[in-house]
């Protein structure tokens, strides 16, 4: 065992083309050892299936303060990823705190309203699926992690503003960060620089306007980001070009990782990177990224669409079967353009085991985009699933110094 320990702590740095690979070589081995042919087949593909592996193991000292040491596999900062609906999960959290900013009775439970103010922009002022028919940023935290609602994202996003966004992401380090869009096909990039006008009301009064802004951050495009050979285009044609993503969302999986890191276990990362949160923002979002469809009354999901494992990758994404209720995974996904991701914090209460994993994978063997023919079910899944079952029966073996307790991580749901 202390041999072992001792090879795990090696990373390896590899410089290639897209950058500087981080590898340790003690994690592949484990993945590679009982690998099957479908796992071996990726992780000898790491060009064609642009992998990347973070795991977290955590330990805990005699006051139950944990230690948290990350395990790389062909992590690489600089190989791009379309991060698709894990951008939700940042801008959640910058909502919180930019809330936080905000003197005169407001907070996450306050009903907020969303005019138009620009065009192409959509004004909201009710929403039937929460308990008082009111818009909330809490609510919208709730959609977002619960089925990575779209809507709510876009709401979010109007209310932190593109520019205040990033300058908060990018004052904690997360300087790779790019968030350019709502999640809406047809707006512009100036569009998507414009935010809507938004008010606070409680008892049918506004206690708090937020004005329409204009964001004239300066993004830095001059790498071109190219992917596949073809792609299909907005008007159903196909273009014999590779899709570009130059002017796309953007997000490390490493900074992904640091960003849910700084959330579950604040103290482990500087005071520096982490969001100003109350600990009222730190419960409710514990419970909504580990809540699952079929335990929330508002909304009500059906749940032969949103099953229990539906945003769950590691482990789980499987309609028929059911989650373990002693198993619980904190997490955000992500998935498009047959780029599959997950950031995840698991627990099982029963056996006192806890890990974060992260991780990402491209399926897309046409090479062909925006054509709905991606692996997801064939092999995307099917890596998640093992590699989280990989790390879970080594994290059930190894040994602990001391145990862990995880009382504070169970949760009340709706």
């Amino acid at each position: 065992m202390k041999l072992l320990l001792s090879f795990s702590m090696t990373i390896i740095f590899m410089q290639t083309g897209f950058g500087q690979i981080k590898n340790t070589p003690w994690l592949e081995k484990l993945l590679r050892k009982e690998a099957s042919p479908l796992l071996l087949n990726v992780l000898n593909n790491p060009d064609t299936f642009r992998y990347q592996i973070i795991y977290t193991k955590i330990d805990r000292d005699k006051n139950n303060q944990p230690k948290l040491t990350n395990y790389y596999l062909n992590v690489d900062r600089n190989r791009y990823f379309n991060p698709a609906s894990m951008v939700k999960m940042p801008v959640a959290f910058a909502a919180l705190e930019k809330l936080n900013q905000i003197n005169g009775g407001v907070d996450k439970y306050t009903a907020m309203l969303t005019d138009s103010s620009y065009n192409k922009q959509i004004a909201v002022t009710k929403d039937e699926t929460s308990a008082n028919g009111l818009p909330s940023i809490d609510h919208y935290i709730k959609r977002i992690f619960l089925i990575s609602d779209n809507d709510a994202y876009n709401r979010l996003y109007e209310f932190d503003g593109q520019k205040a966004l990033h300058e908060s992401l990018w004052n904690k380090g997360y300087k790779d960060v790019r968030i350019l869009r709502r999640f809406y096909t047809d707006m512009t990039l100036d569009e998507n620089r414009h935010t809507n006008q938004i008010r606070f009301v409680k008892d049918g009064k506004t206690i708090f306007t937020q004005p329409a802004a204009y964001s004239d951050v300066k993004f830095d495009f001059s790498k071109k980001i190219l992917m596949g050979k073809g792609h299909w285009d907005k008007n159903d044609q196909l273009v014999n070009e590779p899709l570009d993503f130059t002017m796309q969302n953007n997000a490390p999986l490493e900074d992904l990782q640091q960003m849910m890191q700084s959330v579950l276990f604040p103290q482990s990362v500087p005071a520096k990177r982490r969001f100003n949160l109350t600990e009222d923002d730190y419960r409710s979002l514990y419970r909504y990224m580990s809540e699952k469809p079929s335990e929330s009354a508002f909304p009500k999901y059906d749940t032969t669409e949103y099953f229990d494992s539906y945003t769950k990758f590691f482990f789980f994404k499987d309609g028929k079967q059911k989650i373990p209720e002693y198993i619980r995974s904190f997490n955000k996904t992500g998935w498009s353009y047959g780029f599959l991701t997950d950031v995840c914090y698991i627990v099982d209460f029963k056996n006192n085991v806890e890990f974060m994993l992260s991780g990402n994978i491209y399926v897309n063997s046409d090479n062909i985009l925006n054509d709905n023919k991606y692996e997801y079910k064939e092999i995307g899944y099917p890596f998640f699933r093992e590699v989280g079952e990989t790390i879970y029966r080594y994290e059930l073996q190894r040994k602990r110094a001391f145990v862990p307790k995880l009382g504070q991580w169970k949760m009340s749901y709706d």
